[in-house]
Parts: structure tokens; sequence; C-alpha cells
């Protein structure tokens, strides 16, 4: 056991907290490494109160995440806005901060108060520069902390930052993947007269984004095919698809033209998620599947194979992004699909490279693109155009052939 006040340097306190914090790093998860912290934060400092507030998604607010004599703030879920309170205050100014004196006018949180506490000292915990959280001790003694201890307590909080930053990212990234997986249909509706295949994978830089391709029976027999790009990477957008996803489905059910259910989709988005953009592609197969109408939303055109043809980008008019405002009315074009043709859809992770030109990949993609098998198309699309070089986005490709 440490015993803060037994330590004869300053500079053997700062070592020993630097290898409890590696230690933690190394082997705990999150929750146990907060909690392992604050117990030794406790010991050396010899204070009688250690919690953790961590910024939450909004970056709005403090979540009391970890206490050491305030569990009660854990418990009841206590949350404190960015720049109120005395927690508060050091996120927003991202300097610690020192209390002698705690009554309402200091502390917003009643736990605090109620505690008995006569002193607090708190720290900003920073990680790239942003503030993650804080980290605050407490006295039910009158106490004036030394520079030494804010330096103990600095360094326990930014290693405790880049600890919850990396595990939280961690975290982040196998929900997105998750949720991806669990939003991507295990398998395309099987349809007589139509072949379909389709491939997703994850950027290997920024990981999973909000790229999705679905395929679905529409009320009047119709079949419902979709591909979309959510704007960002990781759970956020991710979770964003989602909700797109589910909406556009929704309206489908209610609306027959392509062109009124991404107008719907914007509209939805507009009024709910102002900051959020998206590309999407929506068709509609006719029951005979000999033609398709179709209503692109700032989305690549998709590529048409047919046979004894060169493939070739469709020629349709684009309009805005969902999430961008639009003065006139969205469009819907028709599209004949002849016997053995193949349409192949694609978000732009496959065609655009930060060292390569655009216009290429596009020429690339028509190239390989033909009116055979549809998972051989997959195939030689993902072996032509991803090769073995890093993905930096995700990538989703959809290729449809109708066969009678």
């Amino acid at each position: 056991m440490y015993q803060g006040l037994s330590l004869p340097t300053s500079g053997l306190k700062l070592q020993r907290i630097e290898a409890i914090a590696e230690a933690a790093l190394a082997h705990l998860d999150v929750d146990d490494l907060l909690n392992e912290l604050l117990t030794r934060i406790q010991e050396l400092l010899a204070v009688d109160t250690a919690a953790v507030l961590l910024v939450d998604r909004s970056s709005q607010w403090l979540v009391a995440t970890a206490a050491r004599g305030l569990e009660a703030e854990v418990r009841q879920g206590f949350r404190l806005p960015i720049g109120t309170g005395f927690a508060g205050r050091v996120a927003a100014e991202m300097v610690p901060v020192m209390l002698d004196h705690v009554d309402e006018t200091t502390v917003r949180n009643p736990v605090l108060r109620e505690k008995g506490l006569r002193s607090l000292l708190g720290v900003p915990m920073l990680a790239g520069g942003r503030v993650t959280g804080v980290l605050h001790v407490g006295s039910l003694i009158p106490r004036q902390f030394s520079q030494d201890d804010v330096e103990l307590l600095q360094l326990a909080a930014e290693r405790a930052a880049h600890a919850v930053q990396s595990r939280e990212s961690e975290v982040d990234r196998a929900a997105a993947r998750a949720l991806q997986r669990g939003l991507l249909p295990a398998r395309l509706p099987p349809r007589s007269g139509v072949e379909m295949s389709a491939r997703y994978i994850p950027g290997e830089i920024a990981g999973v984004g909000g790229d999705w391709y679905d395929v679905f029976e529409l009320p009047a027999g119709g079949l419902g095919v979709v591909i979309g790009d959510v704007a960002g990477h990781g759970l956020d957008a991710a979770i964003v698809m989602g909700r797109l996803r589910s909406a556009l489905r929704a309206y489908a059910l209610e609306e027959d033209d392509p062109a009124v259910v991404l107008e719907k989709l914007s509209r939805k988005v507009d009024h709910f998620e102002p900051n959020i953009m998206a590309t999407v592609i929506y068709a509609v197969f006719e029951p005979s599947k000999q033609r398709m109408h179709v209503s692109v939303a700032g989305h690549f055109p998709p590529v048409v194979a047919r046979p004894g043809q060169p493939a070739r980008l469709l020629d349709l008019p684009v309009d805005p992004p969902v999430g961008v405002p639009i003065e006139t009315r969205r469009t819907s074009h028709a599209v004949d699909i002849s016997p053995q043709s193949l349409l192949c859809f694609y978000t732009d992770g496959l065609v655009e490279r930060r060292d390569d030109q655009l216009e290429r990949n596009l020429e690339r993609l028509c190239d390989v693109v033909t009116a055979m098998d549809s998972d051989l198309v997959c195939t030689m699309v993902m072996n032509k155009l991803v090769r073995d070089e890093p993905t930096h986005d995700d990538i989703a490709v959809l290729a449809i052939r109708r066969t009678t």
C-alpha cells in the first residue's frame, strides 16, 4: 500500500503514479482502470474522495463515471453542463481549479455538499488537445493543495484521458462494425428473374463509416434497391446510417416514386438532424424487371452493362444530397433494363483515392463490369479497383442482373 504522507519526495510520487497508470493502461479495461486509479490517488494524496466525470458524445455534458467516496453521484447518473459548477469550470477553462469553500455558490452537485467536503482540487483530462473529462479529489478537512499535488493529479488525469480515449475508440469501432453488420442484409431477397450479389468492406484507415446497401420487396410487387453513404466515419456515422435506412424503408412502403421517398427522407434529416448529409440512390424495379425508376441524391451513378455492349455510367440527373436544401422537387427517371443486363451500384470509397484520378477509376470500373454472373462481377470489381492497397474509406458494391 502506498501512503501519501510517507513518500519522501514529490519526484517519487510522480514516479509511482506514472507506474500505476502505465500498469493500468496495459492490463485493465476502462472501468477497472479508472477505479484502480482513483483508489491509488486517494492513497497517494491522502484525500477522502476521488471522482472522474467524462465528456459525453454531445460534448456538452460531464457525466459521473467513476468515484471513490462519492459513489452516489455515479449511481444517480449525475451530469453537469460544461461551464457550470466546479467540474464544469475545470472542463471549460481546461486548467486546474482549487476550492477552499464548498457550498451552492461554488459546487452544483449536492452529493459533494452533503458529503461535507471542505476542499476540492480538480484537473482537466486532456487528450489530443481536447478535454475528455475531469478528475477531482476532495478533503473533509480544510486543506491547501500543493503544486506537487496538482502535478500528480494532472499526470494521472492525462494518462487516464489517453487510456479512455484509446479504449473508447476501440469500443466505438467494434460497436460500429457490429451495427453495420446487423443492418446490412444478411441475405439478399431471392427473386425470380433477378440475380444479385454485394460486397462491403470497412476502411482500413478511417474504419467503419456510413456506407450501406439494401434490397427489399415492395407491396406492389416491385423491388426496392438502395445504396448510400453518410458523411463521416465511426459509430456516429453508423448510427445515422441505421436511422436513414429505417426511415427510407418506411417511406418506401408509402410512396411508389423514388423521388418522393428521397424528398421525405431529406425533410426528415433537415428537421431532426440538420448537420447530417448523405448521398443516396433509390431505385424501384417494376415487377416485370424490364424497367427501373431511379432517383439520385448526390451519389455516383450506377454502371450499366448490356450484352454485347461496353459498360457505361448511366446518364442520370443528380439532385443534391439528402440533408442539403433543394428549391425544386427531386426527380425520378426511367431506365429500360433489357434481358441479361447488369447494374453495378457502389459508394465513393471504391473510386475515390487520394493519390489517383477519379475519372481514371471510373473508367476502370466500366472496363471491369460486364453483363455476366453478378457475384463474379463483384469479385472482379474489388480485385481491379481495391487491389492490395489499404482502403481509406469503407466500400459497398451491389450488382443486380436481370436474368430473364
